[in-house]
């Protein structure tokens, strides 16, 4: 495995070289005066000039933006536009766009997952394992109550599964961005809980997750993406991660592991979940200051990074959420007093699932085996 790094204003491309395939971990911020657009106009011309096709791509930013972005993109790639998960993360600083996130592939053929004519997720294989990105998952009914919609879903989810020849028992990662998240944690909880408990989810093990409050496009109660992995040999193994600083969510009622881990021969990924100041017991810790939370949680997250023989300099994505806008420069306050190297990191306002949570992370990291 090689790992190249391209970092200038605006881009952030991580590619991890294994044999004739790439995986391209792609971070894109908008330049000044830059529409949603042109932006997407330009992750197209990364793309193209890498040779890489788009398996999962997410957008923070205004819903009011998203119609001419994703006509943008539309135009750009043609036939080849991926499903886009599109949810209003609004930017820390002005612009309608706080970021992108893509993950893409070289050097290997990519397959659409179809389900009620349109295009819902890609799969991709190596040597190793079949992988598939799901985006964009939310039910076409407006009209139920929100558990109902939940449900509604998972089981989308869960046909998509179905449709690329796998099964709830290889999913790896969830993300679940729900409108109005406060008012309705509990049961979105108990859904998740129940259709886990149904599909004998527990038996093997949970996946990793994020779930934030967020706005979408289609103004559906929430909207889901997941990620899922089939291993085709032995010596590929995928499994949870404890988190060493954190009790698991599971008792306190969440159904998600603190993070997974997809081991290879030549590689290791840990897929770290939505993680924020809580304590060991499942209290909040550091109510009311951001500069505290950001730093026990930058500190859980290195925690579990050393557990896996990792650090944060084999980050290859990374999503912070901030509860108030104004507090986002708590990240930089941060990251000035570690010397902690930079991230490929978009940082956007949103919710997080507890009203005193001023902050949340998600990260991925990728490392030699």
């Amino acid at each position: 495995m090689k790992r190249l790094r391209e970092s200038r204003c605006g881009l952030d491309v991580i590619t991890i070289e294994r044999g004739s395939l790439a995986e391209l971990a792609i971070t894109m911020l908008p330049l000044p005066g830059e529409s949603a657009g042109d932006l997407m106009r330009r992750l197209a011309g990364t793309l193209g000039s890498r040779g890489a096709r788009v398996l999962k791509l997410d957008v923070f930013g205004a819903r009011s933006a998203c119609a001419a972005g994703l006509e943008a993109l539309r135009i750009a790639l043609g036939e080849d536009a991926p499903p886009v998960t599109w949810v209003e993360g609004a930017p820390c600083s002005e612009g309608a766009i706080a970021g992108l996130q893509a993950h893409a592939v070289s050097g290997a053929p990519v397959e659409n997952v179809r389900l009620g004519g349109r295009t819902v997720g890609r799969a991709f294989e190596d040597r190793d394992a079949r992988y598939v990105f799901f985006g964009d998952l939310c039910s076409a009914e407006r009209d139920v109550s929100r558990a109902r919609q939940t449900r509604l879903s998972l089981e989308m989810l869960e046909a998509a599964l179905q449709a690329a020849d796998m099964s709830f028992y290889d999913v790896v990662r969830t993300w679940f961005y729900n409108d109005d998240i406060l008012d309705w944690y509990d049961a979105f909880n108990q859904v998740r809980n129940d259709f886990f408990a149904e599909r004998r989810v527990f038996e093997r093990f949970m996946p990793a997750s994020t779930g934030i409050g967020a706005m979408n496009a289609a103004g559906s109660a929430l909207v889901a993406g997941a990620m899922a992995v089939k291993p085709k040999r032995e010596g590929v193994v995928c499994g949870p991660v404890a988190s060493p600083l954190q009790g698991s969510p599971h008792d306190y009622g969440s159904s998600f592991s603190r993070a997974v881990r997809i081991a290879a021969p030549d590689c290791r990924r840990v897929l770290i979940s939505g993680t924020a100041s809580i304590e060991p017991e499942g209290r909040t810790a550091h109510v009311g200051d951001v500069d505290a939370q950001v730093a026990l949680t930058m500190r859980i997250v290195g925690a579990i990074l050393e557990s896996n023989r990792m650090s944060l300099a084999d980050v290859t994505r990374a999503v912070a959420y901030f509860k108030r806008a104004s507090d986002a420069a708590a990240m930089g306050r941060w990251a000035a007093s570690t010397a902690a190297p930079g991230l490929p990191l978009v940082v956007t306002e949103a919710v997080v699932c507890r009203d005193e949570l001023l902050f949340e992370i998600e990260l991925d990291a990728v490392a030699a085996s």
